[in-house]
């Protein structure tokens, strides 16, 4: 069951973002408006641009026109660092570091000067469904578990905005729907807003209060998800 529709103010918006890389048009003036609080889904298929947008909004790959405003600003005025603190991302696949899981939950804080303490590690892990794994070895880990400490880093640096480029695509049916119930109760706890790209049109209904189609790096549907997804 989905969050309540958000009538929250705009947390994220894009103003004719665009990338063009050799010639080639990743992503094609798109403009997009999601709240705070909002699930919004990006379908469309595959080579259509889904991912690439995402990637533009944190500033993991440059726009080449256009902008991205974060709670109004641009958010080029933004360290990177920050802006990736603020607008996190979870991969497709987890990508963990060597070491323990308790390092790899620690990673991001650190990497901005802080200490986060023990407690608040033991916090994080469960809530991702993880108790007693803070000495696992990463590397040891099912891809289910290695996802949930994807999710248990990312939500270390108490991002604003969550980016999901098909988290749940390289996992079993079981552990998909587990990840994809685990995002979505984190979602409402924090009443964080949320971009999901998926292939999946059953989970953007599932989940997402609107989705948008994007075929050929242009953005050609948006709306409510039960309206844009019907006759599929």
């Amino acid at each position: 069951m989905k969050a309540e529709q958000p009538t929250q103010p705009i947390a994220l918006e894009t103003a004719h973002l665009s990338r063009a890389v050799v010639g080639k048009v990743l992503t094609d003036d798109i403009n997009v408006q999601v709240h705070i609080g909002e699930v919004v889904a990006v379908v469309g298929p595959s080579g259509s641009g889904k991912s690439s947008f995402l990637r533009l909004l944190n500033r993991l790959d440059e726009p080449t026109g256009g902008t991205v405003r974060l709670n109004g600003e641009d958010y080029r005025k933004l360290a990177p660092q920050e802006l990736r603190r603020r607008v996190s991302m979870v991969m497709q696949t987890a990508y963990l570091f060597p070491g323990t899981v308790a390092e790899n939950v620690a990673y991001g804080p650190r990497h901005c000067g802080q200490r986060p303490l023990a407690e608040q590690i033991d916090a994080l892990l469960h809530r991702v469904g993880l108790s007693g794994y803070q000495e696992r070895n990463a590397s040891n880990l099912s891809g289910g578990e290695a996802q949930r400490v994807s999710i248990a880093r990312t939500l270390a640096n108490a991002p604003e905005i969550l980016l999901l480029d098909e988290p749940t695509s390289a996992l079993d049916e079981d552990s998909a729907r587990g990840v994809e119930d685990l995002v979505l109760d984190i979602i409402r706890e924090r009443r964080m807003t949320c971009v999901i790209v998926t292939h999946n049109n059953a989970q953007a209904r599932r989940i997402a209060h609107r989705t948008m189609i994007i075929q050929g790096g242009k953005l050609v549907a948006i709306g409510p998800t039960q309206e844009v997804l019907r006759d599929d």
